[in-house]
This record gives structure tokens, C-alpha cells and sequence, in this order.
């Protein structure tokens, strides 16, 4: 079975194999070498200086790195902008009202990308903002936002920027140089690992006025621990061995950058497929990651109908969330996939809306 659900993800022979590897006391040498690889490993994706970035280990799943990351890094006294633009920018609001983090919201419509006149206004109104928070790949809907014009802006007013990478950390670009204090991301999306990893890839210079307003979550905590070679709690050992070897696996095939070839590629093999179909992308071209693209449903096909046909054959797609749960389905091109397995799933999807 082939997942085209955005993570869990398909996994390689090699990161399941993982799984095996020996069992590991969380207090001994072998496992402090486990967890400093895959720190170091963090920062390789994207060549970042270990002097000025920490990769930061959380066992949980990517809302338990993007929970720690807006409850720690905002300080006492900061005050959060959140861009919504979908379920995941709404659950980062969610998380700002549950640790009492002074803040507003700037929503837009889910179909549309932030608005950045607005955003620009926003902060030029309300200059007591330290952060601003987002979404890099919203999978509400596959929308991927321009960091670059968004950090713009937040340069331009004295803010730094905190991002929700779940889902594009490892397939999508993602500029350090850009006023980022923090990125939140997860072991079993475009890293191709299992669950119960997370992480948070955070500008050390951060950490030094960042709250204590969580106690697991903790991230200062855990960093200085993890920088000693220690660790608070019981990690999820096997996860880390995958997220290890995944690691390993991106780099031998040539890094982030051809890990995002071979998904914009696979991605548009999907969509032509389907418009050729007269199935139409819920986002205009250009506007979705090559991660996950969502399609509109047509009326004569229902999604329980095209899920169950699809799986049928051997692979799993995801239906919509929220106000679009009835409207369109998803495809994520992550995880272990082959050309093989996209002419597969071509095939598939033209029988089905034939």
C-alpha cells in the first residue's frame, strides 16, 4: 500500500530496516551519539552554522514542535501575529490562547495567499509585535507561502518570523538568512522517517529570551540538555534511529533540492492526469508545494467512493478538512515512490473518473 496522505509517508526499505537497529538506554553513550546525529543531521538539510542554530528533539508529532515552538520562543512579554490562511495557522491561534501569549490574528480566505498590504498595515498599526507566525505549506489546501515576501515585511517592521515547516522542512526551500527565529518541523513528512520525532531548528540568539511557559515542551530546556549530551524525558528511540537513517538517505540522494525535483515532478505527472479528467486544482498553478496539491471533487464522484477505489488498487489519499471536507481530495508525492509507482497511480486515476 502506497500513502499519498501528507505523512505518515511510505517508507524506504532502508528506514524500516532501521527500525531494528539494538536496544538503547536513553541514559547511555550510544544513545547521546543517536541523538547528536540527528541534530547534526538537522542542520545539514539546510547548511546551517550549529553556532548559530540548535536543532532541538521533541518526542511527539509535528504540533508538539510547532506547540514548543510558539510557547518558548515568544518571551514574557511578546506579543504574536498569527497569518491564518487554514486549519494548521488556526491551530497556531489555538496554541497562542491555550498558554495565555498575547495575541491577534490576520485570517484570510483559505483559497487566497496572505495578504501582505495588510500584514504591512497590521504591524505598522500595532508596533508592540515581536513575532509573526505562519504557515510555510498550509495542506488545508497545498498552499505554500512566500517566505521571502512575508519575511520581508517582517524585516521591514523589526519582527521576526516563526514557521510552521511540518510539511515542507526537507522538500520545500526555506531561507535561514530570512528573520526566522525558529522552525518547526517533523521526522515523518518530506524526511521520509516515522512518527514520533519532532523538532524545532531554532536561532540560538532566540533561546536567550525565550519563556518558560510549558514543561515537556520546554524548548530552552531540552536544547541545553541536548547540547550537553543529555535529555529530560524518555525518547522515542526507534523513531530516532529512522529519523537517523532517513537522514542519511536524503543526502545520498542528492539533498532537499532533488527530494523537491522528484516531488514537483510526480506532482505534475498527477495533475495532468486529472485535467485531463476534467479534474480541476483547487489552487491556480503556482500557487500550491509540490509536497501535497488538493483537487476539486466533481459532482458525479463522491470522496469515500474515490478513496475506496483508489485504495483498491493500492494507494491511500486524504479527503479535505474543515469547510472543504466534502469539496476536494488530496495527493501528497512524498515517501518511498518510484516511477513505476506513478504510472501506477496515473493509470489508476484515469480509470476511476472514466
Amino acid at each position: 500500500m502506497f500513502l499519498l496522505n501528507p505523512g505518515p509517508v511510505t517508507l524506504s526499505p532502508r528506514v524500516r530496516e532501521s527500525l531494528l537497529g539494538p536496544d538503547l538506554c536513553h541514559r547511555e553513550p550510544e544513545f547521546f551519539d543517536l541523538q547528536d546525529a540527528a541534530r547534526a543531521g538537522l542542520l545539514s538539510v539546510y547548511d546551517l552554522d550549529p553556532a548559530e542554530w540548535a536543532a532541538v528533539l521533541l518526542t511527539g508529532s509535528g504540533t508538539a514542535a510547532v506547540e514548543s515552538m510558539v510557547a518558548s520562543v515568544v518571551p514574557a512579554d511578546g506579543r504574536l501575529l498569527v497569518l491564518e490562511n487554514g486549519v494548521y495557522g488556526e491551530r497556531m491561534t489555538a496554541i497562542a490562547e491555550c498558554h495565555g501569549i498575547a495575541h491577534e490574528t490576520l485570517a484570510g480566505d483559505w483559497l487566497d495567499a496572505p495578504d501582505l498590504d495588510a500584514l504591512d498595515a497590521r504591524l505598522a498599526s500595532s508596533p508592540g509585535f515581536t513575532h509573526v507566525a505562519v504557515v510555510h505549506h498550509e495542506t488545508t489546501t497545498g498552499r505554500l507561502i512566500d517566505l521571502a515576501e512575508v519575511g520581508a515585511v517582517c524585516r521591514e517592521h523589526g519582527v521576526r518570523l516563526l514557521v510552521d515547516g511540518v510539511s515542507s522542512f526537507g522538500g520545500e526551500e526555506i531561507d535561514f538568512a530570512l528573520p526566522i527565529d525558529a522552525v518547526a518541523g517533523t521526522a515523518n513528512k518530506c524526511l521520509h522517517g516515522v512518527p514520533g520525532i519532532a523538532f524545532a531548528v531554532v536561532r540560538r540568539a532566540a533561546l536567550a529570551s525565550a519563556a518558560q511557559r510549558a514543561y515537556y515542551l520546554d524548548l530552552t530546556r531540552l536544547a541545553t540538555l541536548q547540547d550537553h549530551r543529555n535529555t529530560p524525558f524518555t525518547p522515542a528511540v526507534q523513531s530516532l534511529y529512522a529519523l537517523v537513517e532517513a537522514l542519511d538517505e536524503l543526502r545520498s540522494e542528492g539533498g532537499w533540492r532533488t527530494r523537491h525535483d522528484r516531488y514537483a515532478r510526480y506532482a505534475g505527472a498527477v495533475g495532468k492526469t486529472l485535467r485531463a479528467a476534467d479534474v480541476a486544482p483547487l489552487l491556480p498553478d503556482g500557487g500550491s508545494s509540490v509536497v501535497l496539491r488538493s483537487y476539486r471533487l466533481p459532482n458525479t464522484v463522491s470522496y469515500v467512493d474515490l478513496h475506496d477505489r483508489l485504495k483498491d488498487r493500492g494507494f491511500v489519499i486524504y479527503a479535505g478538512q474543515g469547510k472543504l471536507a466534502n469539496s476536494i481530495f488530496r495527493i501528497s508525492t512524498m515517501g518511498d515512490l518510484s516511477d513505476v509507482n506513478i504510472d501506477r497511480l496515473v493509470d489508476a486515476l484515469t480509470e476511476t473518473f472514466s
